[in-house]
């Protein structure tokens, strides 16, 4: 139980109302800031503004899986006020007050660190990462599914990226009989796309990699589909990416050529919100219970 806890929620999708749901039946005390719109009452949970709420007595902020932005803002859903968060929000926070996000852009990162205040990223634990990758697949298969005119199934498919989504990706659209291409550039990765019955190939081989890709997939957080990557694609072939913004795509000459590309991060809160809202719920739960805990010393 969570009782005597004071938790700020600031923002984010249908994925909150999760986090929400979870922590308040944990007897968290919540105080639910760009909330406003939100029709739906939650006992022990009580909407404000950020300039209302008392941050001294805050022992956990939970942002929405982006974090924010380069000058601070919160994506509010249910808010068409803006929300920022700065330096000396965080410093008017108890020492032990931990900041829950889903991924730290830079922005997050500094102000943090200048108030000496410990972020959490959700997305760089294992356990989140690879329950968020099904609802991920499913999208993603959804996407090729809306935006082709032909079946996964004999598709030549590339995935980019062996990491905990990539793997998730390669093995989903393989067992819908995708002829599957999986690019990496650690040799263990190598391996082991291997040892899954698909075929490897060095990410420095891209370009002729994906010369007759009908649909490719790129989960790598940097600009690896570049213009001459995409200049060897054949007209048809449909780029999803499914990297944080901005992705890793040239998505200027992919216009420019006729080739239609996607970027589509955040696809479980987008595809599945309550599945990615209980996967966060329940990893926030744990963590700050681990918190309150350590706190008193059990």
């Amino acid at each position: 139980m969570l009782t005597g806890l004071q938790i700020a929620v600031i923002g984010g999708d249908a994925r909150q109302l999760e986090v929400i749901r979870k922590l308040t039946e944990l007897d968290a005390k919540l105080s639910l800031i760009g909330f406003e719109q939100l029709d739906h009452a939650f006992s022990g949970a009580v909407k404000e503004k950020i300039d209302e709420v008392d941050f001294s007595c805050i022992d956990s902020i939970i942002l929405p899986v982006p974090g924010a932005g380069p000058e601070g803002q919160i994506d509010t859903i249910f808010s068409n006020e803006k929300v920022t968060i700065d330096e000396e929000i965080l410093k008017k926070t108890p020492s032990h007050c931990k900041i829950y996000t889903g991924i730290n852009p830079p922005y997050l990162t500094n102000i943090a660190s200048l108030a000496n205040r410990e972020l959490v990223q959700l997305f760089d634990r294992d356990d989140v990462a690879i329950y968020n990758s099904i609802p991920t697949v499913e999208g993603a298969i959804m996407m090729a599914i809306q935006h082709t005119d032909f079946t996964i199934h004999g598709s030549n498919i590339s995935v980019l990226g062996l990491g905990r989504t990539g793997m998730s990706i390669a093995r989903a659209f393989h067992a819908l009989g995708a002829k599957v291409k999986v690019g990496a550039r650690k040799s263990e990765h190598i391996a082991r796309i291997t040892e899954m019955g698909l075929t490897p190939f060095h990410l420095k081989d891209i370009q002729s990699a994906v010369v007759d890709s009908d649909i490719c997939i790129n989960t790598i957080p940097y600009p690896i589909v570049s213009a001459a990557v995409i200049n060897k694609m054949p007209v048809h072939t449909l780029i999803i990416d499914l990297a944080s913004k901005p992705g890793g795509t040239d998505f200027r000459y992919a216009e420019k050529r006729g080739v239609k590309a996607l970027l589509a991060p955040g696809l479980p809160g987008i595809v599945a919100p309550k599945t990615a809202g209980r996967i966060l719920a329940n990893v926030l739960a744990q963590l700050i219970t681990e918190d309150m805990r350590n706190q008193k010393g059990e």
